[in-house]
C-alpha cells in the first residue's frame, strides 16, 4: 500500500485532497531575463524567492551571456518561441500560478508574451516590474513602441515596481532628479495607480542623500509609506530584481505592503553592506546575496513560525 493509501485509510478522500493542497507551495511565473554572468534577473529571483517557500517556475524571455553593465556586448538568444511553447505546455498540464511576475522584457514581443500569460491566468497576482532604465537614462532597446507596449502591461497589473526613471517615463514626465519630497513621491504614485494597479511601489526612492529605499502606495486602504536605509557608496547590480523578489516572496507569506517593503529594503541593504565589505568598488559581479539568505529566511518566516 502506497503513502496515498495509508492516508485514505486514516482521513476521508476529501480531507486527503485538501491536505495535500495546503501542502503544495504557492507558485509563481516568472517571466524574466537570464544573464550568465552577474548576479541579476532571474539568477537570484529563483533562490531568493526558493527560499522563501515559494516554488519560482522560469519562462526566460531572453538569454544573454553576461549582464549589460560593463562586460560588453553580450550574446543574446531570443526566448519568444520558447515562450510560446513553455505557456501551452503548462496550460495542457492544468498547472495554476498563484502569481505572475514579469521583468525585462526585451521588446514588444516579449511584452505580448507576458500579456498572453495574463490572459490565460486571470486569476493570477500580476507583478509587473517594468525594467525599462535608470538614472534619468531608458536602455537602448527601448523606443516609443517598446514603451507604449510596456504601458499596456502596467495597465494590467496588481503592484507595479517601477523605478524613478521608470516612473516618469511611464507617465510621459521628464525625469526628475532626488532627492524628492514624500509629496511627489505621493503624486508619482497616485498617477500610476490611476493606469490600474492596486499598489504601486517606487524603488530608489530617497528624500535626502544619507539614505534610500522604497515607497509605496495602496489604493485600496490610501496608504503610503516610506522605507529608507543608510545608503551605502557604490553601484549594485541585480538589487532591484532582489528587492521586487522579496517584497513579492513576503506578501505571498502573508505580510502586508509596507512590511513587505520593509523586508525587501532591510535583505537588499544586508546584501549591500556586505558585498561593499567583501568587494570594495569591485561590484560589476552583483551583491553577494547568497551568504545573506540565512538572514532573509529569519527576518521573513521565523515571524510566520510563532
Amino acid at each position: 500500500m502506497g503513502w496515498l493509501g495509508l492516508w485514505e485509510k486514516a482521513y476521508s478522500a476529501k480531507e486527503v485532497s485538501f491536505l495535500l493542497k495546503i501542502t503544495e507551495p504557492k507558485k509563481v511565473l516568472c517571466i524574466h531575463d537570464l544573464s550568465g554572468v552577474g548576479r541579476c534577473s532571474l539568477a537570484v529571483i529563483l533562490p531568493v524567492l526558493s527560499v522563501m517557500g515559494i516554488q519560482p517556475v522560469a519562462l526566460p524571455t531572453v538569454v544573454l551571456s553576461t549582464h549589460t553593465g560593463g562586460f560588453g556586448t553580450p550574446a543574446r538568444l531570443d526566448g519568444c518561441a520558447y515562450g510560446e511553447a513553455a505557456l501551452e505546455h503548462y496550460r495542457e498540464l492544468g498547472l495554476s500560478f498563484d502569481c505572475i511576475y514579469t521583468g525585462y522584457l526585451g521588446g514588444e514581443e516579449q511584452a505580448a508574451l507576458a500579456e498572453k500569460a495574463f490572459d490565460l491566468w486571470p486569476s493570477a497576482y500580476k507583478v509587473v516590474d517594468p525594467v525599462m532604465g535608470d538614472n534619468g537614462t531608458l536602455y537602448g532597446i527601448f523606443n516609443k513602441e517598446t514603451a507604449r507596449s510596456m504601458t499596456r502591461l502596467c495597465e494590467k497589473a496588481d503592484i507595479l515596481t517601477p523605478n524613478m526613471t521608470e516612473a516618469y517615463c511611464l507617465l510621459h514626465e521628464p525625469f526628475k532628479d532626488g532627492p524628492y519630497d514624500e509629496k511627489e513621491l505621493k503624486r508619482v504614485m497616485k498617477a500610476l495607480s490611476d493606469f490600474g494597479p492596486k499598489v504601486v511601489i517606487l524603488t530608489g526612492a530617497y528624500t535626502d542623500e544619507e539614505t534610500i529605499g522604497a515607497a509605496c502606495y495602496d489604493r485600496e486602504k490610501d496608504e503610503t509609506a516610506l522605507v529608507l536605509s543608510d545608503r551605502v557608496p557604490g553601484k549594485y547590480h541585480g538589487t532591484g530584481d532582489i528587492f521586487a523578489a522579496v517584497m513579492l516572496g513576503a506578501m505571498l507569506n502573508g505580510k502586508t505592503v509596507k512590511e513587505a517593503c520593509a523586508a525587501a529594503v532591510r535583505y537588499t541593504a544586508k546584501c549591500i553592506e556586505e558585498t561593499r565589505k567583501a568587494c570594495g568598488d569591485n561590484t560589476i559581479w552583483g551583491v553577494k546575496f547568497e551568504k545573506c539568505l540565512p538572514f532573509l529566511m529569519h527576518d521573513v518566516l521565523t515571524e510566520n513560525d510563532k
